[in-house]
């Protein structure tokens, strides 16, 4: 073969090989560093083996679980997905205190599933936010005993994984002064300081990282004077200069504060995970489908680019919140905790979401197969004459159920007082598995095979699989649920 031939031929595998590298760059891989939570708790709940290959279809690698649930690692086994199973904060103080009890949870729960084709658990998540302001010091003796005991059985489980144990932590445990408002003059509060100092030294001792969940949504939501624009990746608002960095986007600033302040501390190269970040899409005049669309196509943006923050570059490791909406949760918070999903209650993707990140218009793939029950609504009985009980029935409805939507600033707030009722009424009776009982409230409700529902405001119709919350433990439910709804409406009649 001639040189100059045998240059051409050189030429055109050059080029191949650039443009092969360039297509693998857009390919999706393991190691982006996205994942995702799933939240259980809700009145009915999609079977697991479905959400997991949805979970499949859409591409998603990494899952974080607040708690052990059989049905969901039976339905993990034999995928790739990486777990990372949590210990609620319930039961921090008896590990805390009994390291046998350490050891059967973690024989229970995780190394059981330590074998080829079982579940990939890559970390196990002590506690949930034990340091939160709100818990007043709870948890604050029992976090670190309770993480040594439960790293000390996953070391001496006896199997061939290797786990690594971590706490997610709320951002609230660091700041900045008001006088210096800037990330590099972060610290640990001072009264938890101390003891989250012990818990990065024994993370770092054990080569595993520091979890923290980060909200802009709620940085918005708790200062009217915050700015909106800030709160997004690609917004407007005027950056935050620090020095040499310049913050354009409240994520970074958060991140980089506990970056300085882990510095400040010694460890300024302590690996660190977000566990939760997202933006609720109901229940608060900022929770909409616009605004969680673009916070989340913004974050994975800046997720996968690989840039990181000003002050540490390189990938960062985040997951997601939430996956699937939850009608049982507090919404002692705000209205919106019910509304964290990427997906609707019953696997429906709510918005468009790209997450390869190539800037396509793609939607998530639904949960296939969804059962629901018989299309009929519970709503106000129009022939009713008697409505002296009418907003004693609303707020109860409203106690057992969910009627986040109809909040200030939320998709149903529009409706009139008898759009009210009926919402209420008929969230009630779909909660109940649609009982004939369950619409009657004393003649003001009636049944309807004619869809109530408006523009922006949809009536739903429950998925048709009941779960120990509606079946065995109504008062769970009632505990979850209760707190709120009867100061809420109390302005709806």
């Amino acid at each position: 073969m001639s040189p100059r031939r045998l240059l051409g031929y050189q030429s055109y595998n050059d080029i191949w090989v650039l443009l092969f590298l360039a297509l693998m760059a857009l390919v999706p891989n393991g190691s982006n560093g996205l994942g995702v939570n799933w939240g259980t708790m809700a009145t009915h709940k999609l079977p697991p083996n479905k959400v997991v290959k949805m979970l499949r279809d859409n591409g998603f690698e990494k899952l974080k679980l607040f708690e052990y649930n059989e049905g969901i690692m039976t339905a993990l086994t034999g995928t790739d997905i990486e777990v990372m199973v949590g210990i609620p904060n319930s039961m921090l103080k008896q590990l805390s205190e009994d390291p046998g009890a350490a050891a059967s949870w973690v024989y229970n729960n995780v190394s059981g599933y330590c074998y080829d084709g079982g579940v990939n658990i890559k970390y196990v998540a002590v506690g949930n936010e034990p340091f939160l302001q709100t818990y007043n010091g709870t948890y604050l003796q029992h976090t670190l005993p309770a993480l040594r005991n439960i790293q000390k059985a996953l070391d001496e489980s006896g199997v061939k994984c290797q786990y690594k144990a971590t706490v997610p932590f709320n951002a609230d445990i660091y700041d900045s002064p008001q006088s210096n408002p800037v990330p590099s003059a972060g610290d640990f509060r001072p009264e938890v300081k101390q003891q989250t100092i012990e818990i990065i030294q024994f993370l770092y001792l054990h080569d595993a990282p520091f979890t923290v969940n980060i909200y802009p949504f709620l940085s918005l939501y708790g200062n009217d004077y915050f700015p909106v624009e800030f709160a997004f990746f690609d917004g407007t608002a005027k950056p935050l200069r620090d020095g040499d960095n310049v913050y354009k986007n409240a994520f970074d600033a958060n991140l980089d504060t506990l970056i300085y302040a882990s510095s400040k501390a010694g460890f300024n190269e302590m690996e660190i995970i977000v566990g939760e970040v997202g933006w609720p899409t109901d229940g608060d005049k900022n929770a909409n489908t616009q605004n969680a669309r673009r916070f989340n196509q913004g974050l994975i943006r800046h997720v996968l680019s690989g840039e990181g923050t000003p002050a540490r570059k390189g990938k960062i490791e985040a997951y997601m919140f939430s996956l699937i909406d939850e009608n049982a949760k507090s919404i002692e918070p705000g209205g919106f905790e019910r509304h964290w999903g990427l997906l609707e209650f019953d696997g429906k993707p709510k918005y468009q979401l790209d997450l390869a990140g190539l800037e396509v218009d793609k939607g998530l793939t639904p949960v296939e197969d969804v059962k629901y029950q018989l299309r009929r609504w519970c709503v106000l009985n129009h022939e009713a004459t008697d409505l002296e009980e009418l907003p004693e029935s609303i707020s109860y409805a409203c106690s057992l159920s969910d009627c986040t939507a109809l909040g200030y600033g939320s998709s149903c707030n529009h409706l009139t007082a008898e759009g009210n009722a009926s919402y209420a009424f008929n969230m009630y009776y779909q909660v109940n598995n649609q009982h004939l009982w369950d619409c009657d409230f004393s003649g003001l409700a009636i049944v309807t095979d004619d869809n109530p529902s408006e523009v922006g405001c949809q009536f739903p119709i429950m998925i048709a699989y009941a779960n120990s919350l509606v079946c065995g433990g109504l008062l769970d439910v009632v505990l979850r649920i209760f707190g709120g709804f009867v100061v809420l409406f109390s302005f709806l009649i």
